[in-house]
């Protein structure tokens, strides 16, 4: 007997009006009511990635979809990922591995040759479970790239889906961008759109109640809800420069400074040093703003050579550089330790054309790019003995040239092996690893910010996950703030 699976489709009228949120809040609601749910994104383009236990790649969002739902995240729940290298190049992910490189002039052609994939996984995936909740991309009045398409309209003819279209309150124009929305998209793809969710509100609802009943009246379609506003959700963004601030925080006693990079990745490794009172953490985007700094961190990159030539040119190197000289603390995570090093070869072209850029030194290591990519989860013992995890996703190999010591002895989940990671310096104080996450670890972190003067021996550690809790606090409002019962008629539940 076939399985029936049940589901829907949330798409939005832009980019960042919270779809990602709303289907993790959707499965952590339906998972608590004893459904066997599970998140899927067709496309997606991130540089947010997380890995999961097979090793492949998938985006950070679905890995927290995949949490609230209850499971361990696989590839089948964002088969397309888009890795932008550039303004017009894309890496592509497919299936969790490598699959090939994109730009603005072949991005159309290939997306034909990627639905197979797409169809695929969602038929694994629907064949594991009962309730299968989908996240558009973007938007699906893009109609310049319409045809073809595998991320929204497209996806839900094929998989014969009903949508609800989000729209977010907090920029304005939510009115115009719902129903304009509509106008762009056919007479059948607009009778697949069973309904409207309100985002990111706050204020009286007496005055949005007038502009709720005459979008109803104009679209035809009902609004099934109007989600609050939640700005101290304690949940990984996808979207690399929201995460930060570009100011420091009103009482901040340590500042930690991450560097700006234009191909900036996984920016979430940062959460939970944000997390922590008197600790403030904000982007820099000039030289001077070092100087205000107790700590650096150089983050991941998607283009190490490119953003590392770019801080040489804009004074960032010789900052960082002196700011270490003179005692400050400096880390780097994955391409930012790579940067921290002698210099990084790239022989084969992986990222640029260029043979190679000189590193800020640092850290006595060299790192040679390759095409072969690391993507596993790990975790083991800094040299300190202190506990660390997390995950790495890098093309390149880093070696030791002179000096220094290993930062971490970490085992690799995919493999077994036991692998001596990154480098430490000057007693602790500089120091670059691969590993993704490594701010997440308690046992690690605090003892560094104490180390640069948090003073957190007394504050009580977290009882409860901030991410369990933030997922709960999220499910409540939606189930709160919407039509939660004619939502669930949407799914077929």
């Amino acid at each position: 007997m076939k399985r029936k699976v049940r589901g829907f489709m949330i798409q939005g009228t832009a980019s960042s009006v919270g779809k990602s949120l709303i289907v993790a809040g959707i499965c952590r609601a339906l998972r608590r009511e004893g459904f066997d749910v599970a998140p899927f994104k067709p496309q997606n383009m991130s540089n947010n990635a997380a890995v999961c236990a097979c090793g492949g790649e998938i985006g950070r969002a679905q890995a927290l979809q995949a949490r609230a739902a209850g499971l361990e995240p696989t590839v089948d729940m964002n088969p397309v990922l888009l890795k932008p290298e550039g303004n017009e190049g894309s890496q592509v992910i497919v299936q969790g591995r490598p699959w090939g490189k994109v730009d603005g002039g072949n991005f159309l052609q290939v997306r034909a040759a990627l639905k197979d994939a797409v169809m695929e996984s969602f038929r694994r995936l629907a064949e594991q479970h009962d309730v299968i909740i989908v996240e558009g991309a973007g938007s699906p009045a893009e109609i310049n790239l319409r045809e073809g398409d595998i991320a929204n309209m497209g996806f839900a003819e094929t998989a014969d889906c009903p949508v609800v279209l989000v729209g977010d309150v907090d920029k304005g124009g939510v009115f115009a961008s719902l129903v304009g929305t509509l106008a762009l998209l056919s007479d059948a793809e607009r009778a697949r759109i069973k309904g409207f969710l309100i985002n990111k509100f706050r204020g009286t609802r007496a005055l949005l109640d007038p502009g709720l009943r005459e979008l109803e009246r104009r679209a035809g379609k009902p609004v099934l809800g109007v989600l609050p506003f939640l700005p101290e959700l304690r949940l990984p963004e996808e979207d690399g420069f929201f995460l930060c601030g570009t100011r420091w925080p009103e009482g901040a006693k340590v500042r930690i400074g991450v560097l700006a990079l234009p191909h900036l990745s996984n920016a979430s490794d940062f959460d939970p040093l944000r997390s922590e009172p008197g600790v403030g953490v904000r982007f820099l985007f000039h030289p001077r703003d070092v100087e205000e700094c107790g700590a650096v961190v150089l983050p991941g990159t998607k283009n190490t050579i490119a953003d590392l030539i770019r801080l040489h040119e804009t004074g960032m190197a010789q900052a960082v550089r002196s700011f270490a000289l003179s005692g400050g603390a400096v880390a780097g995570i994955c391409g930012g330790y790579q940067m921290m090093g002698e210099r990084v070869l790239d022989p084969d072209g992986v990222e640029s054309s260029l043979a190679g850029a000189p590193g800020l030194g640092l850290l006595p290591v060299e790192t040679v790019l390759s095409r072969e990519k690391v993507t596993t989860e790990a975790w083991g013992m800094t040299i300190q003995g202190y506990p660390v995890g997390g995950y790495e996703i890098h093309a390149g190999r880093t070696a030791r040239v002179d000096g220094g010591r290993w930062f971490s002895r970490l085992t690799r989940r995919t493999t077994g092996e036991v692998v001596e990671d990154g480098c430490a310096v000057e007693g602790g104080r500089i120091w670059g690893t691969y590993l993704h996450g490594v701010f997440d670890s308690d046992g690690f972190r605090r003892p560094w910010l104490n180390g640069l003067g948090a003073d957190l021996s007394g504050v009580l550690a977290i009882v409860r996950d901030p991410v369990e809790e933030g997922l709960d606090v999220l499910a409540d409002a939606l189930v709160r703030g919407t039509e939660w019962t004619a939502l669930k008629e949407v799914m077929g539940l």
